[in-house]
């Protein structure tokens, strides 16, 4: 999709560089990204230097190549956030927590770990308080193994490299073998769970969001004390669960 040179505004080359990066499904150099925008070259290599510096873009170990940055991802997350589409998702929320009578959370990942967007509690009395803004880790929940398992071999690997396995309870994945094995599984069964790994006596279930490219935005997921649901139990609202998946993945991009 070249661009006329001259009819290209110069404070718009940048969000055109982001625009690709934001479309591509894998990191890109310098000459890759230009060869989309038609733009002289020494400006995209400044362009990409200077987005780097302030975060919006990153490169994946030291690499020539590019992908998006935190910031970046801050902001596409604010803007789903913001948009009405958010009324969608609340409502699609709404009506699983009505079906499982538990607690139904919308997550997304951030540097070091899931952050709650959204919520809707369950008129239970008795529940586990993780409110909006919260961030939980990724080894130990079913919305972070929704993650990992969305990650690529060779960026999955260095990942689990990094990762703190921190042990949080009796259950918890504190090596990388274990963990890895269950992520294979997750991408397997399309779905992850939480057996007591983060808090005692809570399990949960996630399923990913996913856009039309088949890339992971999102968890959507629900959890509850173990004094009312098992894991049979949440297993078994599985298709529900993705079902809803499609129809925020649907709410947003349709």
């Amino acid at each position: 999709m070249a661009h006329d040179v001259t009819e290209t505004p110069t404070n718009l080359r940048t969000l055109l560089i982001l625009e690709v990066l934001g479309k591509s499904d894998r990191p890109m150099t310098a000459t890759e990204i230009n060869a989309e925008l038609g733009l002289p070259k020494q400006t995209v290599h400044r362009l990409c230097v200077t987005l780097e510096e302030h975060g919006f873009i990153t490169r994946p170990d030291n690499s020539r190549k590019y992908q998006v940055g935190r910031r970046l991802r801050e902001i596409g997350a604010g803007l789903l956030y913001n948009s009405r589409d958010h009324i969608t998702r609340r409502q699609i929320l709404t009506d699983v927590a009505q079906e499982v009578g538990e607690t139904v959370n919308y997550a997304v990942p951030r540097e070091t770990g899931m952050d709650y967007l959204d919520r809707v509690e369950t008129d239970w009395a008795f529940r586990i308080q993780l409110p909006i803004g919260s961030r939980v880790p990724f080894h130990c929940t079913a919305s972070g193994k929704t993650f990992l398992a969305s990650l690529p071999d060779r960026k999955l690997k260095g990942f689990l490299e990094a990762i703190d396995l921190r042990n949080m309870t009796s259950n918890t994945h504190i090596t990388k073998e274990s963990l890895h094995a269950e992520i294979k599984d997750v991408r397997k069964n399309g779905y992850a769970l939480d057996r007591e790994e983060f808090m005692d006596d809570m399990v949960a279930i996630a399923v990913p969001v996913k856009d039309p490219q088949n890339r992971y935005i999102a968890a959507l997921a629900f959890h509850g004390p173990t004094q009312r649901i098992n894991i049979d139990d949440a297993v078994a609202k599985k298709d529900m669960l993705q079902a809803a998946a499609k129809r925020i993945s649907e709410s947003l991009f349709s």
